[in-house]
């Protein structure tokens, strides 16, 4: 049947399971060859070792490990990733709350968003729990008794209690509006996570700018923004809320979020050789191998790095307060960029160099 002329036009299917080889002769991790980023602040041993002690004790005391996890908390390595991510905390205890919440946040995403066997997580349907969590930190007002329904439910799972406690714990040093400023980013967060899902169940293959659309509200930008509340000061609310300080917070939060598209690359297409990534959208829409868009990526990736880099900069001369944070900015991307380049236990490379 001919196609109408104003039919949109076909997507491109997946291109299929990469050639890579397994992980037992795949590429040592180490930076990824070409990719622009800047050294992190060595971890202290001593602090990731401590963080790591009070994350394990909390997240026993809340009974948060689903089976699945058996093993994998001390693989992620939590302590670690917060404090390369925040080398101008303030103390230990907003350390902790920083990986207090990088867990949780994980836990909603592996509980509930993510399909693989023991998980529990689905792609249909995941507004319902996703609309639950935010309330979990987005607290409820109504009838006294709904009120009361509401705080029972919120420690139904491990996913909510996270939220929830972890919030809590957060709020305690936390302004106001930082506080509130990160409420809204969870939400951003959690439409990210529907926009996949609704991708993933229909198995529609976006195009590039599509991707990175999505890609920018399912993204780290959570973790980012509390870098001036963990460092012990506000970025106050109407300068957070200028256009080029949005600006360079979006950059930021983008560059770290392919920088885990690329790593995490190999790990995700063996389990599943449809799963969306930024090298597999440029592969289906530009009918390139994954060789090629692989290496389109990182070249992706150092565009957006380096509009950050020189617009941070630039406006890192405007004010000490705004200096102070987009260094905060540039801290948490270089740490997370060293906590991916140098976590052996979840990624390994593709073979492409």
């Amino acid at each position: 049947m001919a196609t109408p002329p104003d039919a949109a036009p076909a997507r491109p299917l997946l291109p299929g399971p990469p050639s890579f080889p397994r992980p037992a002769s795949a590429r040592p991790t180490g930076a990824i060859p070409g990719l622009r980023y800047q050294p992190a602040t060595p971890a202290d041993p001593e602090k990731v070792k401590e963080v790591d002690r009070r994350l394990e004790a909390w997240a026993r005391e809340l009974d948060l490990f689903p089976t699945a996890w058996s093993g994998d908390f001390a693989g992620f390595q939590f302590g670690r990733a917060v404090v390369l991510q925040h080398p101008g905390a303030a103390d230990l205890d907003r350390l902790t709350v920083a990986g207090q919440l990088l867990l949780a946040e994980n836990l909603v995403d592996d509980c509930y968003c993510e399909e693989e066997e023991d998980r529990g997580g689905s792609h249909r349907g995941l507004g319902g729990p996703l609309v639950m969590a935010q309330s979990a930190i987005d607290p409820f007002h109504g009838t006294p008794e709904a009120e009361a329904d509401w705080r029972q439910g919120m420690q139904a799972d491990g996913p909510l209690r996270s939220y929830h406690w972890a919030m809590k714990d957060y709020a305690g040093f936390a302004t106001p509006s930082q506080t509130t400023r990160f409420v809204h980013d969870i939400a951003r967060l959690h439409l990210g996570y529907l926009a996949e899902a609704a991708w993933a169940e229909t198995r529609f293959v976006p195009k590039v700018w599509e991707y990175l659309v999505m890609r920018q509200f399912n993204n780290f930008r959570p973790c980012l923004s509390i870098v001036d509340a963990v460092d012990g000061y506000e970025l106050p609310e109407p300068v957070y809320s200028r256009p080029e300080i949005q600006r360079i917070t979006a950059l930021a939060c983008n560059a770290t979020t392919i920088v885990n598209d690329l790593y995490s690359f190999t790990k995700e297409l063996e389990t599943d050789p449809h799963h969306l990534n930024l090298p597999q959208v440029v592969a289906a829409n530009e009918r390139c191998g994954l060789k090629a868009a692989y290496l389109r990526s990182v070249e992706i990736h150092n565009q957006i790095m380096a509009s950050f880099e020189e617009e941070a900069a630039a406006l890192s001369a405007t004010s000490p307060v705004v200096g102070r944070y987009a260094r905060g900015l540039s801290d948490w991307v270089a740490g997370n960029h060293e906590w991916h380049a140098t976590n052996t236990h979840r990624y390994h490379l593709p073979n492409y160099w």
